[in-house]
């Protein structure tokens, strides 16, 4: 187990490049076993959600090799239909893996997925949208059993924009007989990269980053080259550093349109921000004022995955701010450890109150999770004194080289063996 410590109390300067997104390369992955072709992922991120997708695809026979920062994966030999529970329950986006296999197998049997523990995050959604295409499903013993002679298309409407029944859906329908309509559908960049990622290999989808998306089934997928979209949580992740230590950084590869909400919300903080194609540049000096309230809301709302870090720079704001959280019911977990370093946060239910302290103070802490283990990061960035973050495989999952980068805008942060 490793732990980060890090000096606190230094502004940061520079300029930063983002990896892919984690949460658009992971669907990546599971499309590719729609095809007998070669499929080239570039850029990915060596992140610790990518290697277990990577396992998950070799156990499903499929082969995975990576070279030189790109992914090639060969599904051709592809055999099973079956992902076990070991994998499942540490990738929540093994799901996806349900619409692939049945569109390739015909078949698919998968424990309930795991990940981060922020919430009951069902997949009802998922299984009724499946169902609508010609899916039979079971449910015993934690594990999903579906089968199918064939998938044709319907019209689906979703109660609730979820990313991943969205996701997984494109994925069942590209193969399914006929026309697959999917109303109330999400809209983030990564659902617009997946649509890409599918035409490429022949896929007949429109609507992606819309509310509609409609599908038109086809029988085959050809293989594929393709560099995903950037990481616009990780962009976000740094520009509030900078926002919470002061300084001025430049995030490289994340266009403004993917971080509107964010964006508006750092300059109602007293942020200076200038942005220019997929360059973002944030400059902050002396004490920033709180938002007044922030709600996560689907895309292009606030991202629930950034609540955390935008918590923490609350923290250290003038006046007081509400943080309401409508996605996951307990993602507020990581405020106990920004309470030891000082913050006055109260959490009531969905709800965090925030009064913003004149400064925090290092200690350890524990990640519980990938963003609020993040959130504690820039946290320790900005406090006076030494902190120690412990349990950095939460933050491992999501974020690649995280101490590297932060060094090089000028942090004081190593990561020790425990």
């Amino acid at each position: 187990m490793d732990k980060y410590i890090i000096d606190g109390g230094r502004r940061l300067f520079g300029s930063v490049k983002v990896q892919s997104a984690k949460n658009a390369v992971l669907p990546l992955f599971a499309a590719s076993v729609l095809t007998d072709k070669q499929v080239t992922i570039c850029e990915t991120p060596e992140i610790a959600d990518v290697f277990c997708m990577a396992q998950i695809l070799r156990e499903l026979g499929a082969d995975v090799k990576f070279e030189r920062g790109n992914v090639i994966i060969d599904s051709s030999d592809a055999h099973s239909h079956i992902i076990s529970s070991a994998l499942t329950k540490e990738l929540r986006s093994s799901v996806f893996m349900l619409g692939s296999l049945l569109s390739r197998f015909h078949r698919a049997v998968i424990a309930y997925p795991g990940g981060c523990d922020i919430g009951l995050r069902p997949i009802d959604l998922h299984l009724n949208a499946l169902k609508r295409l010609g899916v039979s499903i079971s449910e015993r013993d934690g594990y999903i059993y579906c089968a199918c002679e064939k998938m044709t298309g319907a019209e689906l409407v979703l109660d609730f924009p979820s990313v991943g029944a969205t996701e997984n859906i494109m994925l069942a329908g590209v193969k399914a007989e006929g026309r697959t309509v999917i109303e109330g559908a999400a809209k983030e960049p990564e659902i617009v990269d997946l649509q890409k990622f599918l035409s490429g290999m022949g896929a007949k989808i429109v609507g992606a980053g819309t509310d509609v998306i409609t599908i038109e089934g086809v029988s085959s997928l050809g293989g594929i080259t393709y560099t995903p979209v950037k990481d616009r949580i990780e962009a976000g992740t740094f520009l509030i550093a900078c926002a919470l230590c002061g300084g001025e950084v430049e995030v490289e590869g994340v266009t403004a349109d993917n971080l509107g909400m964010l964006l508006h919300k750092l300059r109602e903080n007293g942020c200076k921000i200038h942005t220019k194609n997929d360059k973002i540049r944030l400059s902050s000096y002396g004490r920033l004022k709180c938002n007044r309230r922030i709600e996560t809301m689907p895309f292009p709302g606030f991202p629930t995955d950034l609540q955390a870090q935008i918590t923490a720079l609350n923290s250290v704001c003038e006046g007081g701010a509400l943080i309401v959280e409508n996605l996951f019911e307990t993602r507020f977990k990581y405020v106990p450890e920004l309470q030891r370093m000082g913050a006055d946060i109260e959490v009531r239910g969905r709800n965090a109150f925030v009064r913003g302290v004149s400064g925090l103070h290092g200690a350890a802490v524990t990640a519980g999770d990938l963003r609020g283990g993040a959130a504690l990061v820039l946290a320790a960035l900005g406090a006076e004194g030494i902190s120690e973050v412990s349990d950095l495989s939460h933050i491992d999952r999501g974020y690649s080289d995280l101490e590297g980068k932060l060094r090089s805008l000028g942090a004081e942060i190593k990561r020790v063996r425990i």
